[in-house]
Parts: C-alpha cells; sequence; structure tokens
C-alpha cells in the first residue's frame, strides 16, 4: 500500500516522507516496532522506484535542459544541491530521530502548508530562462529544509518560486529539474548504508515489492504533474496539508485521552524509578 501511495504524494505538494510514516501510525499497523533501519531501507526502496519513473517520464523534459545547459543553469544547480546535500549527509539521522515524530510531522505539514498558499499570492512576474544564482540558493535553502518529515520537497521548492516571483509553470518547472539531483543522491547514500548493513533475502523481497509498486503508482500518476501545472492556485494542497496535520494532532489527542490513569501502585512505582535515576532496569519496568 505505501508503494502505491508514494507516486501521487511524491508528484505533489503534500509531502511523502509524512504519508509514509503517518499512515502505518494512524491505521496501526505496528511500524515503530520493526527495525528503524529496515523501516528505513523500505523507504529508500520507495524512493528508488519513483526516481525510476520520473526518469523515465521526464526523458523530453531532461534532455532540453541537457542540450541547453550552461553557466547559468550550472549555477543553479548545484547551488539547489550543496545545501540539501551537505545538511542531509551531516544531521540527516539527528534529524530524524529528534523531528520525526508525529508532532513535528503534523507541523511541518501545517506550516509548510500555510507558507505554501501566502507564497502562493505573490505576483508571477517571472518565467522561463530568468532563474539565476540566488534563486538556486533559495530552492537549495528550501531542499534542506524539507529534510523535516512533513515540509515536502516539492512543496519547498514551490513556495520558495513562488516567493522569488516565478509563474506557477515555472515554479513547478524549477522544483522538477532541481529534485532528481537530490532524490538520486539520498537514494545513493542511503542505499550505499543499507548495503553496508546487510538485508535477508526476506528483506530483498519486501524491498523489490516496495520499489516496484511505487515505479507502478508514479508512472500512473504522471498525469498529476499536469494538473499542478495548468496554472491552478496550490490552495487545494495547503488545504490538504493543513487538514492532514489536524487529523495527526487530532490523533495524538484522543490516543492520549484514552490512556487510562496509572494506579496507586504503578504511581508509586514511576517516582521509584525517578528517585534512582528516572529509569527502570532493562526487563522490569511497569507498563504504563
Amino acid at each position: 500500500m505505501l508503494g502505491l501511495v508514494q507516486g501521487p504524494t511524491e508528484l505533489l505538494p503534500v509531502s511523502s516522507s509524512a504519508h509514509l510514516t503517518m499512515i502505518p501510525r494512524l491505521t496501526g499497523w505496528g511500524w515503530d516496532s520493526l527495525d528503524p533501519e529496515l523501516r528505513k531501507g523500505f523507504e529508500i526502496a520507495l524512493h528508488a522506484g519513483a526516481a525510476m519513473a520520473l526518469l523515465l517520464t521526464r526523458r523530453t523534459e531532461i534532455a532540453e535542459e541537457i542540450r541547453a545547459f550552461d553557466g547559468r543553469r550550472a549555477a543553479v544547480l548545484s547551488l539547489s544541491f550543496i545545501p540539501a546535500a551537505l545538511v542531509g549527509f551531516r544531521f540527516e539521522r539527528t534529524i530524524e530521530s529528534g523531528l520525526g515524530g508525529p508532532r513535528s510531522t503534523a507541523a511541518g505539514l501545517i506550516v509548510g502548508g500555510v507558507l505554501m498558499a501566502l507564497a502562493d499570492r505573490r505576483p508571477q512576474s517571472r518565467g522561463h530562462g530568468d532563474a539565476n544564482a540566488v534563486d538556486g540558493l533559495a530552492l537549495g535553502v528550501a531542499q534542506a529544509a524539507a529534510l523535516m518529515p512533513g515540509v515536502s520537497r516539492n512543496g519547498a521548492t514551490l513556495t520558495a518560486a513562488r516567493l522569488r516571483g516565478f509563474n506557477r509553470d515555472q515554479a513547478n518547472r524549477l522544483s522538477r529539474t532541481v529534485a532528481l539531483p537530490v532524490i538520486l543522491g539520498a537514494v545513493a547514500l542511503k542505499g550505499f548504508r543499507l548495503a553496508g548493513r546487510g538485508v535477508d533475502r526476506r528483506q530483498k523481497k519486501w524491498l523489490a515489492v516496495g520499489l516496484l509498486t511505487s515505479f507502478a503508482s508514479t508512472l500512473a500518476s504522471n498525469g498529476l504533474i499536469g494538473m499542478v501545472e495548468r496554472d491552478r492556485a496550490l490552495m487545494p494542497y495547503s488545504t490538504y496539508r493543513i487538514a492532514f496535520g489536524l487529523l495527526i494532532l487530532s490523533r495524538l489527542g484522543d490516543a492520549r485521552n484514552a490512556t487510562p490513569p496509572r494506579s496507586g501502585v504503578e504511581s508509586q512505582a514511576m517516582s521509584s524509578g525517578r528517585k534512582a535515576g528516572g529509569r527502570f532496569p532493562r526487563g522490569r519496568g511497569v507498563a504504563a
């Protein structure tokens, strides 16, 4: 199912990472009980499948960019890549462990949705061929910010491009152009780490299933790019992001309210645990 979700959420500015991490939690799949490295490996497979489909479906556009490649395009592309590459290589695991929870993901969805709606109110005064080095750096900072779950790489770069005054068509084109190097770089880095760790035959099977379903769903969802490009406002996607973020927060509140109060014995045990250093010895904690 996650492979099927990856395609449309990768192509729309709604954060594929938020859907990959939160759908299992919202539906009670026991995602958090899996090995974190295995979860990360599955996400790599999904992104790899989407990247392969994008290379195939956008090959004409990529060929046009290569034929027209010059110093200006080189500056835009390199400056859009370097910030995300540096931050991802140095801080990716720190970001995932510190900001990968439901509340942070919901915040990324909501704040990103609000900023995207505000940016889309900017005049559409710039078009094809107007991007420069400063624009490339703005897109690079946006892609670095999108390492936080919920922010959305597509949404962040669209926001940056619209803030820089690009029309919606060119903002979408810039977003797609700067995306592939970052996606391919991330897949290569994470794939290298996964290969060094090693995976067994059963894990390889599920990674292959994820890759193939993501590839197929991205191919099938390719028409969504045209829907975003047809000079339509970004408000529908902003609204969806905010609603999804609020749903996550509401489910967190429901789960918290459903947690039964601790008994006197549990409270006394917790108090003793805090006095002893704040933690129970492994295997002897009292369930909350």
